[in-house]
């Protein structure tokens, strides 16, 4: 472990959308919805950002409504007219529906055989990560499916870390993150856990933020790590 202050974590908490799940799917879907190789970037980027304002500003929305008005706003954004409502759903219905990237079985399966516990921790609803993992075939990986959906406040605002820590019986210092986005990590650690970033590609720690605990390019690399 990158340091020898980091005691090994009780707790790992998992995020879901691209850390675990393949988002390929609906990357292509949202792109080719737009005619633009960039849509899915932008419309996910909104998607994150829109969720902080509601954060931030004490309002609320689940995750799927603001993916919904997201693609909106990406439609308005290209000049392109609304999508009806249904065609909306149909897009947004993907992301019950992706497959798990090709590391995440093998990591997950070491961990759980290393004893460690696992819970969820996602932005998406309740219901959503439940048909996710039950899709992806994780759910018998995991402790507990984890949403941010009854606090009302999105990651990586600290409540939603703490929260996690507080309903496993967890101190802050004994859990784990792993994400594969900066901005997860970054939240996870300045709320006092530990964090392990999956470098994934395209994606990269927040410079300004303490440097994760552990980071690797795969999640058995992580596993490594953490079992020694």
């Amino acid at each position: 472990m990158s340091s020898a202050a980091s005691p090994r974590p009780k707790l790992l908490i998992f995020d879901v959308n691209e850390t675990m799940l393949d988002l390929s799917k609906l990357q292509q879907a949202v792109n080719q919805e737009f005619k633009s190789e960039t849509a899915f970037k932008q419309w996910f980027a909104l998607l994150l950002q829109y969720s902080l304002v509601d954060t931030v500003t004490g309002n609320y929305h689940n995750f799927g409504q603001i993916g919904d008005a997201a693609l909106d706003m990406l439609a308005q954004a290209m000049g392109q007219p609304a999508r009806p409502a249904a065609r909306k759903k149909e897009i947004l219905t993907l992301i019950t529906e992706l497959p798990p990237h090709p590391d995440i079985i093998p990591g997950l399966t070491a961990l759980q055989k290393a004893g460690f516990r696992m819970v969820t921790l996602t932005n998406s609803p309740d219901a959503t990560v439940k048909k996710q993992m039950a899709y992806a075939g994780l759910t018998d990986f995991f402790e507990q499916l984890l949403s941010i959906d009854s606090l009302k406040r999105y990651k990586p605002h600290p409540e939603t870390y703490h929260s996690t820590c507080k309903q496993l019986k967890v101190e802050p210092a004994q859990a784990m993150l792993v994400a594969a986005h900066g901005w997860d990590t970054a939240g996870a650690q300045l709320a006092g856990l530990q964090a392990a970033f999956i470098s994934r590609p395209g994606q990269q720690v927040y410079p300004l933020a303490p440097a994760p605990t552990l980071i690797g390019p795969t999640l058995p690399d992580i596993a490594r790590q953490l079992i020694g």
